[in-house]
């Protein structure tokens, strides 16, 4: 009996088709696993069709219905497992078959497909152009360090063509991914050791002898990140019944080797841009500490409720809801589990205050005691400096350091500020209330006299954790092996969060990886995108040097992101209602359907034209579940850390982004000004990057600054 695997260029197909046609492959698919090999050449029904002129004689077509055919690549050494690669209308499915070679790359061993036509035919022109360049891109390293990274005499004899990256982009779609990945990062600056390691080795299987097996199957089982194999009836039936993007659990091999190394000597730091896959290797990382051990214990942990919402669904999916398994995992955001821990320890909890109180409180203290600094200032010098270093004394206040602070402080100066902080805290514990920080550090404090809580930590979304929580996750986990595994990303820091990990006894030095390939965006709108970023250097995770988006890329391709201004608001909002419209005629569900602004007043208008408009809309605040039917209403704050196949971020303007009232004025504090522009900034590169397949930027009168070429 036949075994089906499906490749990533299926999925990628099969998510973008209408319901009908999806059910005409799980028939298909479903007929073709019932039949024995010599059957399926037979039968009338699948029509498995040779490919004529096919360039790899193992190409086949499978009959999904009158107008679409799946592609699949067929076994010719006598075993028995079929690869679907893609489903297409009838015609172009011939054309398409008819011009791809699937080979074994001789590095990585793994299956790769190329367009072996165009490349051909491409090939002599270049190499004419190339013989008259100055300079190619390529030339300082030799074939055989090219031959060892896995390139073989087609791609070598393309590469020597190639003058800049604009036209190494441009061979992206031809050539195999293993090797498009090897000189996109030799052209980015890496070397071929850096190469190799992080590109070649993750994805040579560790019994790989010197010679690559041409075996179908065998390059098949050597290609995990890409190639889902298939066993059975049940399975087949889960696997087409779902979204692709609930099949991201099937990791890419550099996901892998973070997620499922043995052990780690101490903390570990994964960074990566929006959908790298760091949650998902965050969620296999779960997986695999509790195979370890039968009684160990995993605080999985994130800054929302929204976010650890999201974590504990895709872990039970990931764990097949195993209950034992997930009564040893507590999923919970950071200040949750510190209330918890004061809760259990202390036998009560203050009311936490929100930011609007706690600054008016500061109002009140400013006012009595006749301080020369607006209740921002005093806010921000509680929450950077004192909350941050854990600060009790005017005497360790006196001998703190104030690093990213604009305005400095004499000892004087401190001196007359720390009883603006005695009186705050008085006043909190007069109201009986307390703030979240306050309660981490509490809860820190005890944890320390306690003892741990787990036996592991794992933290997503890591950039925006403040050090008092993060003092908190270092109290719940013992120092030693496997104690602490971070993801995050510093260029999607929406909250004012400044962090030294080294500091607060999470050394990553030696153990940080970063994830480059993005599998949620188009590379069109991650182009877009990132040139949001572009102007402006980003602290990395653990406070101490830079983070960079070099080498971060998509492999997935698509429009160009639709960006507008209108008249008016009115004009706008209406635009959006026929877009929406568009997008739901082109068979998007309105589920699959984002909109976002930055306030609530603008998204409320939205709801309303979508209303009268006969379209489905809903809330995200409202936590409408899966298959709640609507286009998802968001602010771009609430838009962290979801995903839709469209997204439209309406209001774009010079007024709301970045948004006067939550930047510090320049003469007040010039660093946190600029800290301040930064967090507006990421919190528009957030908005954007939801989008898997089609992004619009709109705004009404002047725009923001910091879109792309209105600086």
């Amino acid at each position: 009996m036949p075994q089906l695997a499906f490749a990533s260029s299926f999925w990628e197909s099969y998510d973008l088709l209408e319901k009908p046609v999806k059910a005409g492959v799980r028939k298909a698919m479903q007929k073709f696993q019932q039949l024995t090999v010599p059957e399926l050449q037979a039968d009338k029904g699948l029509h498995l069709e040779s490919v004529e002129n096919a360039r790899d004689p193992r190409m086949r077509t499978i009959r999904i219905n009158d107008f679409w055919r799946g592609v699949v690549l067929a076994p010719d050494d006598g075993t028995d497992v079929f690869l679907l690669v893609n489903v297409v209308p009838h015609d172009e499915a011939y054309t398409w078959a008819a011009k791809r070679l699937y080979t074994t790359n001789a590095a990585t061993r793994g299956l790769e497909v190329r367009n072996v036509v165009a490349l051909e035919q491409l090939t002599p022109a270049l190499e004419k152009a190339a013989a008259a360049a100055d300079s190619l891109l390529f030339a300082k390293f030799s074939d055989h360090v090219l031959r060892e990274l896995g390139i073989d005499e087609q791609v070598l004899r393309a590469a020597r063509t190639i003058v800049d990256k604009a036209q190494l982009q441009a061979f992206e779609k031809l050539l195999p991914e293993d090797q498009f990945e090897v000189l996109y990062f030799l052209a980015d600056d890496f070397s071929p050791e850096e190469v190799y390691r992080d590109v070649v080795a993750v994805r040579r299987p560790a019994d790989a002898g010197p010679d690559p097996d041409e075996s179908l199957a065998v390059a098949i089982a050597n290609t995990t990140g890409r190639i889902k194999l298939v066993t059975d009836r049940d399975e087949l039936d889960e696997i087409l019944g779902k979204p692709f993007a609930a099949w991201r659990i099937f990791l890419h091999p550099s996901q892998r080797r973070v997620a499922y190394r043995a052990s780690y000597s101490g903390p570990v730091q994964v960074t990566g841009g929006p959908g790298t896959g760091k949650t998902v290797a965050a969620l296999h990382r779960v997986k695999h500490l509790l195979s370890r051990s039968p009684d160990s214990r995993v605080l999985l942990t994130t800054y929302t409720n929204a976010l650890a919402a999201s974590l504990r669904e895709n872990l039970a999916l990931l764990l097949d809801h195993d209950a034992a398994l997930l009564d040893r995992v507590e999923v919970t955001t950071v200040n949750a589990y510190a209330h918890g821990v004061v809760g259990r320890l202390d036998g009560h909890i203050p009311s936490p205050i929100g930011d609007r109180e706690e600054r008016r409180l500061w109002q009140r203290v400013a006012k009595k005691l006749g301080l020369p600094w607006t209740e921002q200032f005093l806010a921000q010098e509680y929450r950077h400096v004192i909350l941050a270093q854990d600060l009790r004394t005017l005497e360790a206040y006196l001998a703190a350091s104030r690093r990213g602070r604009g305005s400095a402080l004499s000892a004087a100066r401190r001196q007359q500020l720390w009883p603006a902080v005695e009186l705050f805290e008085s006043m909190l514990r007069e109201q009986k209330a307390t703030t979240h920080l306050k309660v981490c550090a509490r809860a820190a404090e005890l944890l320390a006299a306690s003892g741990p809580t787990h036996d592991h930590v794992v933290v997503d979304e890591a950039q925006d954790l403040h050090p008092a929580q993060w003092r908190v996750l270092r109290a719940a986990v013992a120092p030693g092996r496997d104690d602490l595994f971070i993801t995050g990303d510093p260029h999607q820091r929406i909250y004012d969060a400044r962090v030294s990990l080294g500091a607060l006894g999470i050394p990553v030095t030696g153990r940080t990886h970063r994830l480059r390939l993005n599998y949620r965006s188009t590379e069109e709108t991650l182009t877009w995108s990132t040139g949001v970023m572009s102007p402006v250097t980003v602290d990395d995770l653990g406070g101490d040097g830079s983070d960079t988006l070099v080498g971060y890329r998509s492999l997935l391709h698509g429009r160009r992101p639709h960006v507008a201004g209108y008249g008016s608001e009115q004009e706008e909002v209406a635009a959006l209602v026929e877009r929406v419209r568009e997008w739901i005629g082109q068979g998007i569900r309105p589920a699959e359907i984002g909109v976002c602004a930055r306030f609530n007043v603008l998204l409320d208008k939205i709801y309303d034209k979508l209303d009268a408009a006969g379209v489905p809309v809903v809330r995200v605040r409202d936590q409408p579940a899966a298959d709640v039917e609507g286009v998802r209403l968001a602010t771009m704050h609430a838009m962290k850390g979801l995903e839709f196949r469209c997204v439209a971020v309406l209001g774009v303007t010079a007024g709301a982004v970045p948004f006067a009232r939550e930047v510090t004025p320049a003469e007040v504090d010039a660093l946190q000004h600029e800290s301040d522009l930064l967090r507006e900034r990421c919190l528009l590169f957030v908005a954007c990057t939801r989008a898997r397949e089609e992004l619009s930027v709109s705004w009404s009168g002047k725009a923001s600054p910091f879109l792309p070429g209105q600086a």
